[in-house]
């Protein structure tokens, strides 16, 4: 049996987990600082808010954690005295205004979130030039004016929308009160279940019904659970199955090899596909089932504590914030400045795609259902025979010096297998323009954009001949659904 196997045998899962802080101390490449404005590692770009048809891009991020989750701030969100931990939330409210989003939705834990009050679960400070955004709110039938959003403007101007959502049985985001057994303020908290009930108390205040951690559900589950989605894809499930990877770099730092990436770029053998994810969410859309899907950010900084070259601990809010996000396009009307009930309903209807950004920042995406002069946006429904077109994304700010990415594009059918989808469109990276794919078969559809990211050769230090050996590609963009219909 080899070192690594043995090893893996006889080391407990979370002493694992902990052994792979070692990476940290690893020093980063020093890559030739290039001219000019250009994209590179640690570097987080505004977001583009492209327009198309009337719907913006906004960007952020969905599931993550805050002062209110008992096992955030290394488990230790709050004192003996019930003080919440006023460094965390700093370090929380920086990453918050590093990676440049315009929105995040809390989903804290149950355990503190059900005892925390509105707008407190906003992590609303009117110190800090925090704004309440407010609304009609229908409680026990009669409405009232209710804070639903906290805005926040970061030192560079920067704007984002903080919404409050819980991790619990289901995962309840953009959350504008308590859901309540009654539909009152007053009223038992209802977090933790799968239940019905507990799904129309959490529409009834405001929120939409996702699901984290797909993994734990079988398809079946998926299919009957009371929800309007689940994720397809999480940070967390993919650091639990790639300890192996983590526990190779410590094996590698043993043997003195030093040469790993730069700090932002040591965790990209983790951000991998999930074949359980894949399938999941292939074989409930499959069914003829719609949901909306998310990337989960899944951050608590609570696991790597040891700095890395640059700093900052592995784990840090900063970090784990600008792997990738959640794009959804709003309606214009309402992007600026965001609304969160317009958040929501694009979220609702499925208008989202996620991307990698620890590649880099993608403009230009698009994906539709043309069908003569009718277009059908993402989480839309066509009819067989309309066209599924993708445009091709650029990168933002790529250096020109150096090697440019390659980019392939891929149209996908939900199939019920293990595979979960089946590529039925492809575009090489050496095509132009958009590629489009005639639907003849119904069922639902996705797009997706894979990279071959040569343009970060000098920032893999010496795991560039692993990383991108034999052409390795990386998912850049998992798009959401578009559900082709037979003809009527």
């Amino acid at each position: 049996m080899s070192l690594l196997k043995q090893t893996l045998k006889q080391t407990s899962k979370p002493a694992l987990l902990m052994v792979a802080a070692v990476v940290a101390g690893c020093p980063a490449p020093t890559p030739v600082p290039p001219t000019g404005p250009v994209w590179s590692p640690g570097t987080t770009l505004p977001s583009s808010h492209d327009e198309h048809r009337g719907l913006v891009d906004v960007r952020g991020l969905v599931h993550t954690h805050s002062i209110y989750s008992h096992d955030a701030c290394d488990n230790a969100p709050v004192d003996d005295n019930g003080v919440r931990d006023a460094v965390c939330l700093d370090d929380w409210r920086r990453g918050m205004c590093q990676t440049r989003h315009d929105f995040v939705m809390l989903t804290d834990h149950s355990t503190d979130f059900e005892n925390t009050e509105f707008p407190d679960t906003l992590l609303f400070f009117a110190q800090r030039g925090d704004v309440l955004v407010e609304h009609d709110v229908d409680v026990d039938g009669t409405a009232q004016l209710l804070p639903t959003a906290n805005r926040t403007t970061c030192d560079d101007g920067t704007v984002q929308l903080i919404l409050a959502g819980s991790e619990s049985g289901l995962m309840p985001v953009g959350l504008e009160r308590h859901a309540t057994d009654d539909n009152t303020l007053s009223g038992t908290r209802t977090y933790g279940t799968l239940e019905q009930r507990h799904a129309d108390a959490i529409h009834s205040a405001g929120g939409l019904v996702m699901l984290a951690h797909p993994e734990d559900f079988t398809v079946e589950q998926l299919k009957l659970l009371p929800i309007d989605g689940f994720e397809m894809y999480n940070l967390h499930r993919n650091t639990l199955a790639s300890v192996g990877v983590a526990l190779e770099l410590v094996l590698r730092i043993n043997d003195g090899d030093v040469s790993l990436p730069h700090p932002d770029l040591v965790l990209a053998p983790i951000f991998q596909e999930d074949p359980l994810y894949l399938e999941r969410w292939g074989r409930v859309l499959a069914s003829g089932l719609k949901r909306t899907t998310t990337m989960g950010t899944d951050s608590h900084q609570n696991t790597f504590r040891t700095p890395m070259a640059d700093g900052e601990r592995v784990d840090s809010f900063r970090r784990m914030m600008s792997g990738f996000s959640n794009h959804v396009l709003v309606d214009a009307a309402q992007a600026s400045p965001l609304d969160d009930r317009a958040l929501k309903t694009a979220m609702r209807a499925g208008r989202v795609y996620g991307a990698f950004e620890y590649l880099g920042h993608p403009r230009g995406f698009d994906v539709r259902a043309v069908d003569g002069e009718t277009i059908t946006e993402l989480g839309g429904e066509a009819n067989v025979g309309a066209t599924i077109t993708v445009t091709r994304p650029t990168l933002q700010l790529l250096d020109p010096s150096a090697e440019a990415p390659l980019l392939t594009v891929r149209v996908l059918r939900a199939i019920d297998d293990e595979a979960g989808w089946e590529v039925v469109a492809i575009g090489e990276h050496d095509d132009v323009g958009d590629l489009e794919h005639v639907v003849t078969v119904s069922g639902a559809y996705r797009a997706e954009v894979r990279m071959v990211p040569l343009h970060l050769r000098a920032f893999f230090g010496a795991d560039d001949e692993v990383l991108l050996a034999d052409g390795r590609d990386f998912v850049w963009i998992y798009s959401n659904a578009l559900y082709i219909k037979a003809a009527p």
